[in-house]
């Protein structure tokens, strides 16, 4: 765990890239240094304070110095991560926020991997990557309650995301009203139930589009009765269709 700028460091722009060969957790730690995160191949998560970010080829996460975090990806992931000094460089947000990664993004963050790049180069590439920079519209992020009335519910979706109940339904097994379900899901995250089923389903689907399973069969597990209607519900969250995240 490191506050931020405990450790200067004398680079503008520092990456690294892992190709991870079997499951893997990291537990909770921080950075002296701003941290850009994004993948190559896979989707993988941060989870920090009760939200869960969803990493892939199309959304990134800025995690600013000194902000603790854990982190989990599936065998097969290739992830990227780009450290940006706080002396040397402006920080995007004091926040973490979420990043699209797009091409010239890309081609601009890969340049810099280049040890034979000369000097003038990489600082004009570090400017570009700086300028670019900027928060997504989109996101793939859930908050999770955390209350015992709500818990239930949560373990219900990570164990069947197609888990069709709705509000009457929990609130006949949970024996509150529906009312009190919809205001503990507001104020534990923001979100209505119905909102925050759709954005945990649009995580799971992209876990399962990711490992390379059928849109068709996708639709299904995370709970939609036709494709048409989980490529609305999967577009409007993250601003792709499903076979566009698969890389289709």
């Amino acid at each position: 765990m490191y506050e931020a700028d405990e450790i200067p460091v004398d680079f503008v722009i520092a990456g690294m890239s892992e190709r991870v060969s079997r499951d893997t957790a990291w537990p909770p730690h921080s950075h002296p240094t701003h941290e850009l995160l994004w993948n190559e191949r896979g989707v993988s998560t941060v989870r920090i304070d009760q939200r869960t970010w969803m990493i892939s080829t199309s959304f990134g996460l800025w995690i600013p110095a000194g902000v603790p975090h854990s982190g989990a990806a599936p065998a097969g992931t290739w992830y990227r991560t780009s450290h940006f000094g706080i002396r040397q460089a402006p920080p995007l947000a004091d926040r973490p926020v979420a990043v699209e990664i797009d091409p010239l993004l890309r081609l601009l963050l890969a340049r810099l991997d280049d040890p034979r790049l000369a000097a003038d180069s990489r600082d004009l590439t570090e400017r570009m990557v700086l300028d670019l920079l900027s928060p997504s519209e989109r996101q793939l992020c859930v908050q999770d309650p955390h209350s015992e009335l709500l818990r239930p519910i949560l373990l219900a979706l990570e164990e069947d995301p197609a888990d069709q109940r709705g509000l009457a339904a929990w609130a006949a097994e949970l024996r509150v009203s529906s009312r009190t379900i919809t205001r503990a899901f507001r104020a534990e995250t923001g979100l209505s139930f119905g909102r925050w089923r759709t954005l945990r389903r649009a995580q799971c689907a992209a876990r399962l589009l990711a490992a390379g399973e059928q849109v068709q069969s996708v639709a299904v597990e995370v709970g939609y009765r036709s494709v048409s209607a989980f490529g609305v519900a999967f577009q409007q969250v993250t601003g792709l269709t499903p076979g566009q995240f698969r890389g289709d």
